[in-house]
């Protein structure tokens, strides 16, 4: 699914800059945003297809962001993959619970990213 937008929520500069460099070389529109907060604004400017959303950001997390994004019509259609650190089942299920629609452990894999990306993305157009 080349072209499509994808916004990475991630606090983290070298994997928002690992993320984007490896996205934009698939063909993605990457976009980026370093906390909750820019997001948000970023959302009203843009029409992601999909999130990578980083759980722990600083102020409101990625959880947070998530019941919020997926409590609003204008948003709730947009996939978000949870992307953390911390590959526990329990905060799998809390990712879950809040909305997110996949689960990536970090550090990013740059062969197996682009790959689970079009798998959501895929399943999004099958569904859509």
């Amino acid at each position: 699914m080349p072209h499509e937008t994808i916004l990475i929520v991630e606090d983290n500069p070298q994997n928002l800059k690992l993320a984007r460099v490896l996205l934009r070389s698939e063909g993605y529109d990457a976009r980026t945003a370093i906390d909750a907060e820019q997001a948000l604004i970023l959302l009203e400017q843009i029409e992601p297809k999909l999130i990578l959303m980083d759980i722990q950001l600083p102020g409101m997390d990625g959880l947070e962001l998530t019941r919020r994004l997926k409590g609003k019509p204008e948003t709730k259609q947009i996939v978000i993959i949870a992307i953390t650190a911390h590959a526990l089942v329990e905060n799998e299920q809390k990712a879950r619970e809040a909305g997110c629609d996949g689960y990536i452990v970090k550090p990013i894999d740059v062969t197996t990213l682009p790959l689970e990306l079009a798998r959501y993305l895929g399943a999004q157009a099958s569904a859509g």
